[in-house]
């Protein structure tokens, strides 16, 4: 297993949720860069309804299916692009996250709210992840 090293320093503010101030990648890893997930029914092709929970679970499954077609998982994620629509879901958003990021380091994170997402979805995550040597 490629080795992640967590950066923490009391020189910054230290990580309001399940994140790490910073994750350093070893040199020789090779990296996937998942693309923005919104909380989408395969059956449907619609959003799903719901609350952020719900759709925070469903949009982090996207993104393990995704990992798991790269060969990685999300033990190997190093970062995540969070968007909400409403940083009110901050906290119910952090609830379900930490059940799946309990590896340390947990991957670096940076949170925005966003005025506008595609399809009006009210949460979309992107991830960077190593993809481990075999």
């Amino acid at each position: 297993m490629d080795q992640l090293e967590k950066i923490q320093t009391t020189q910054a503010p230290a990580a309001l949720g399940p994140y790490s101030q910073g994750v350093i990648v070893p040199a020789h890893a090779q990296l996937i860069f998942v693309s923005g997930q919104i909380p989408i029914d395969l059956a449907t092709g619609k959003l799903i309804q719901g609350d952020v929970g719900e759709m925070t679970a469903l949009v982090i499954s996207h993104i393990q299916h995704i990992l798991q077609a790269a060969h990685s998982d999300l033990h190997f994620v190093v970062r995540t692009d969070v968007f909400l629509k409403d940083l009110n879901d901050f906290g119910r958003f952090n609830e379900i996250y930490q059940k799946y990021f309990v590896s340390s380091p947990l991957p670096a994170r940076q949170t925005i709210q966003a005025a506008k997402l595609p399809l009006d979805a009210p949460i979309e995550v992107s991830c960077i992840a190593i993809i481990p040597h075999k």
